[in-house]
């Protein structure tokens, strides 16, 4: 009969123990081990059989006659092994150990397991049934190793379901959460108590090709030293059975020569995997000569590694679900908020727009001259309104990849002689100063823009310059960045790049909150846009425009109240003469 992980091992115990008691004089039939025996919970022997009792001197039947056990075959730690026969009986799980015993000065280290022989329904487990082998003996303090590297059917049978049992108990625990790093832990103390291993440890890879692996969890024995506090990472290019493991997700068993003191460690390495894509590693490493993995305790490992890889995954998907929401709650509180700013930055222009006209309407005007001035009022008021309605098109327009533009050579003195009849009266109106540079060249500055849009972004950015800085001013400026690996643009190369800057002594904005500035429906501070107005989509709309341009924006400032600095680039449409310095007077100024 073939006894398999799913066998019903107690029954098999519990119908075998009758022939088992009825014979200690060596001769094993049933289960075919070199040594079995039973006890009691106090752990007297109730029968005791030893295929090399004889070759060791050692009487099997003063062994059971023995009810004191003073004198007779006992372990060395009694208290401890009497602990553990108690947890056994307790648990009803098995346990296999090693153990020294002494019978009349003389030494045995056993390899033992130790199994509960289970009771009728509703009664407690009381006996227990003990299979094992030899390891060494010391026989007038001569050294003898008799060890078997071949384990009994049994006891691979044991084996094997107290494996099984402990690949369900990790499924359990980690089908319970969510949460990595209880996952992680949870697995390697489970595997390393359950199994005594000298480690245990679960990587995770940075990115599916990466050479290297973090070290998410560790278990080790206290006289070890960790991982984690050395180094978290592990180069795959080092560890050859990392590598196999990851590339054919079968399990690697590598032993090292003389690692230890006994001459030998065992590691076993396997990948864990969801939907055949490796997304960890799992590595155990255990000491013992006579220890070697059967294929049913191999897939055993690749199973449990296969739910690690699940719940690994399940977790992960979670953890994007997760911050999908928050991204989507987050979108949605965006834009009730920028929903609400523009409403009232509408309601703001209209209402005025409609008091001015009605004043006219009811003849409440003293003069034409004073209603030409609600006219001019009103006018005023139904720009404003338009260049709201303007950005909302364009952002609409933008968000929905419909955004056709037209580009052409455009010169840039007249692009900044047009801002500067735009904004330098907004300027002096607030007694700020306003200087325009232009770089020191002989011919003209010459970029391939859509010149309304660029216009556009040129009075985006100024206008918000000039609004948030209540004294000091705002200069814009232009440089050329000419590189050697030419920018291309629309399947087109250009010698370099106009970079435009446009610098404020202004509010300033806070390091914390720039990352803000560019979103859409966000402003970095609700109260200020209430404020200030406007509805701050200005830098987005700004940055989508010189993006689809061929160019980059950045913002810069150091602190509120520190002023800010915001920097747009362009392609040169072509490379002009630049003028030395004694020759700089053609420098494109102007301030008041």
């Amino acid at each position: 009969m073939t006894i398999t992980a799913n066998s019903q091992l107690p029954n098999v115990f519990s119908q075998n123990l009758e022939s088992i008691t009825s014979k200690t004089d060596g001769s094993l039939p049933t289960l075919g081990a070199e040594l079995v025996y039973t006890q009691d919970g106090a752990g007297r022997y109730l029968t005791f059989c030893w295929q090399q009792s004889e070759l060791l001197g050692l009487n099997t039947e003063k062994v059971v006659d023995d009810l004191n056990q003073s004198q007779t075959f006992a372990p060395m730690d009694k208290v401890t092994y009497l602990e553990r026969l108690h947890r056994i009986l307790t648990s009803l799980m098995p346990e296999r150990f090693q153990c020294w015993f002494s019978y009349h000065q003389k030494l045995f280290e056993l390899d033992l397991v130790i199994s509960p022989i289970m009771p009728s329904l509703g009664t407690a487990a009381t006996t227990v049934l003990v299979m094992g082998r030899l390891v060494q003996a010391t026989l007038n303090k001569k050294q003898v190793r008799v060890a078997s590297k071949t384990p009994t059917q049994i006891e691979l049978a044991l084996r094997s379901q107290q494996h099984q049992k402990l690949v369900n108990r990790i499924t359990r625990n980690i089908r319970r959460t969510l949460d990595f790093d209880i996952i992680w832990q949870q697995t390697v103390d489970s595997l390393g108590k359950a199994l005594r291993l000298e480690r245990c440890i679960i990587c995770r890879p940075y990115q599916p090709c990466s050479l290297k692996v973090k070290v998410m969890a560790e278990y080790h024995q206290p006289e070890l030293t960790s991982i984690i506090l050395g180094s978290e990472e592990i180069d795959i290019a080092s560890e050859p059975a990392f590598a196999q493991a990851l590339t054919t997700l079968e399990p690697v068993v590598m032993e090292v020569p003389g690692y230890t003191k006994s001459g030998r460690q065992n590691t076993l390495v396997i990948a864990t995997c969801y939907q055949d894509q490796a997304n960890g590693l799992v590595a155990l490493t255990w000491q013992d000569e006579c220890y070697t993995l059967t294929e049913s305790e191999l897939e055993l490992a690749k199973e449990a590694a296969d739910q690690l890889g699940t719940a690994i995954a399940h977790a992960t998907l979670y953890k994007e679900l997760e911050a999908a929401r928050q991204k989507a709650e987050e979108a949605s509180r965006l834009k009730s908020e920028f929903l609400a700013n523009v409403s009232h930055e509408i309601r703001t222009p209209l209402n005025g727009m409609i008091g001015f006209l009605k004043l006219i309407l009811e003849g409440m005007a003293d003069d034409p001259e004073e209603q030409n001035q609600f006219l001019a009022e009103a006018h005023h008021l139904s720009i404003h309104l338009l260049n709201i309605i303007n950005d909302i098109l364009d952002i609409a327009k933008i968000e929905a990849g419909k955004m056709d533009l037209v580009y052409a050579p455009v010169k840039l003195d007249e692009l900044f002689s047009d801002v500067e009849s735009f904004m330098r009266p907004q300027a002096e109106m607030r007694n700020l100063s306003f200087r325009m540079q232009m770089p020191a060249t002989s011919d003209e500055i010459i970029v391939l823009s859509n010149y309304q849009r660029l216009l556009q972004v040129m009075l985006n950015l100024l206008g918000n310059a000039i609004k948030f800085t209540h004294e000091g001013g705002v200069t814009v400026s232009a440089d050329l960045v000419l590189k050697k690996a030419k920018p291309n643009f629309q399947g087109q190369e250009f010698p370099g790049m106009v970079r435009v800057r446009v610098a404020d002594t202004g509010i300033g904005v806070s390091l914390d909150k720039q990352d803000k500035l560019f979103q859409l429906f966000s402003q970095v501070d609700g109260s200020r846009t209430r404020q200030y107005g406007g509805t701050g989509l200005g830098l987005a709309i700004s940055q989508k425009l010189v993006e689809a341009m061929g160019g980059e924006v950045h913002f810069y400032s150091l602190g509120e109240g520190l002023g800010s600095t915001v920097t747009f680039t362009v392609p040169l449409y072509q490379q002009p003469v630049m003028v030395s310095s004694s020759d700089s007077d053609s420098t494109y100024s102007a301030e008041c």
